[in-house]
């Protein structure tokens, strides 16, 4: 008999959980917004309601008897969902509100990291005032990074060079976030890092963490990494658990840089559970720290769940605190995740477009689908507003992997869609390989 599971959350990183909780035996309860497909396909009952009503959400998993429960989103962690669970005695693979301030809170995750004396942190320096923040930013003689203190979707952040291309457009921006009070209207100001970035995501259990392997996202939304910053329009992982510009030494930073963070919010009285998001920029300096989340990041769920090889079921008994610690492994296979997403996705997404999805001839060749931000309409399925649906090409190398999602994609039809085709390519990881290169010689 499989554990009996609630799980929060209707995108295409939850359906990669539910997906990977299925094939483990467990029964699902889900709740999400709107009906995901796929979720629903393997769940024993679905909720729909606003994934942060903690009060139906409880009582939805009261009334089934869930034993353990799994978040996927941050905004329901951010709302006090796991705490509302633990306290009916329902044990959560997920952070309570007080652990999940490392991504709801910017200056929090900051704060910890200097506090405890970890590696990897960037000079900052955090704003209540608009004026304050507009003072030093003219003052500081280095390049920076603009960040509202809280949740934005993954799209908040604006950095000189790039989005910013002078202090006027940066004093701007910070003007806009406070006016906007975008993020809880409080500002985050930090040293902008040179480098590449990458993904270390690990299992946690309240004092010990289990590494993924490493994944890169691409947040731009055009080819080329042009265009406006999304919640990441691919990924890649690569077989060996690496990246083709990290070396076993580097990860091996990361992954200490994560444990470091969890064992200080252990001393801090707030130990965490679930999965630990660490986004990280490998720079000449080795890796740094540009955010934490408290959660699978989305598109990376889908390159690591796919390949999971132990029980997921067992993993997330072991972060609640109800297991031993599971043997966990990998597939060797390296992943490409490509999404479809709505025309104007980045900018004003366009919804609505029906979408026909041949699963069968999509596996057939070698890869997975995940269902996002659609929803059945007359029977039809539709586009919604985020990114639509998430394509997985597995294989022996990336290049492999990249040709399979390709040949997946194929078998998906929607008028009012595109996709970053150049993501996995040899092209665009050579690009990335050269680019460290430079920043390992300067």
């Amino acid at each position: 008999m499989g554990i009996k599971i609630l799980t929060v959350g209707g995108g295409a990183r939850e359906h990669a959980a539910v997906e990977a909780l299925w094939r483990s035996g467990a029964e699902i309860y889900a709740v999400m917004k709107n009906t995901n497909p796929g979720i629903e396909a393997r769940s024993k009952k679905v909720l729909n309601t606003d994934e942060d009503d903690v009060d139906s959400i409880c009582d939805f998993a009261l009334n089934n008897f869930v034993e353990y429960a799994f978040v996927g989103p941050e905004a329901p962690l951010g709302a006090g969902v796991v705490d509302a669970l633990e306290n009916m005695g329902i044990k959560c693979a997920s952070p309570t509100k007080a652990a999940a301030r490392i991504e709801t809170s910017k200056t929090f995750m900051r704060n910890l990291v200097e506090k405890y004396g970890i590696d990897g942190n960037l000079r900052y320096a955090s704003f209540d005032s608009e004026e304050e923040a507009v003072e030093f930013v003219k003052k500081v003689d280095y390049p920076v990074a603009i960040k509202p203190v809280g949740l934005t979707g993954g799209k908040g952040v604006k950095v000189q060079g790039d989005q910013l291309a002078n202090l006027d457009e940066t004093v701007a921006y910070i003007r806009e976030i406070f006016e906007n009070n975008v993020g809880g209207g409080k500002v985050i100001i930090e040293e902008k890092a040179e480098g590449e970035e990458f993904t270390q995501m690990v299992f946690v259990n309240g004092t010990d963490v289990i590494p993924m392997p490493l994944v890169q996202d691409h947040k731009r939304a055009y080819e080329g990494d042009k265009g406006p910053n999304t919640g990441g329009m691919g990924s890649y992982s690569d077989a060996d658990g690496l990246l083709p510009f990290v070396t076993a030494e580097e990860r091996q930073k990361a992954i200490d840089i994560d444990l470091a963070i969890v064992r200080a919010l252990d001393k801090e009285g707030c130990p965490y559970r679930g999965v630990m998001y660490g986004q990280f920029m490998l720079t000449k300096d080795g890796p740094k720290i540009i955010e934490i989340n408290a959660r699978f990041g989305d598109p990376e769920a889908m390159n690591v769940l796919t390949s999971l090889e132990t029980s997921f079921s067992d993993i997330i008994k072991w972060e609640a605190g109800k297991g031993p610690r599971p043997d966990v492994r990998f597939a060797p296979k390296a992943t490409v995740v490509k999404y479809v997403v709505p025309e104007g996705y980045g900018v004003s997404p366009v919804a609505g477009h029906t979408i026909a999805i041949d699963t069968d001839a999509i596996n057939k060749v070698g890869a997975v689908v995940y269902y996002g931000s659609v929803y059945k309409n007359d029977g039809k399925l539709v586009t919604g507003t985020s990114r639509a649906v998430g394509i997985v090409g597995v294989g022996d190398t990336i290049a492999e992997a990249e040709e399979n999602c390709e040949a997946g994609l194929k078998y998906i039809k929607c008028e009012g869609s595109f996709v970053r085709h150049d993501i996995g390519t040899q092209a665009l990881i050579q690009k990335r390989i050269d680019h460290m290169k430079a920043i390992r010689g300067a």
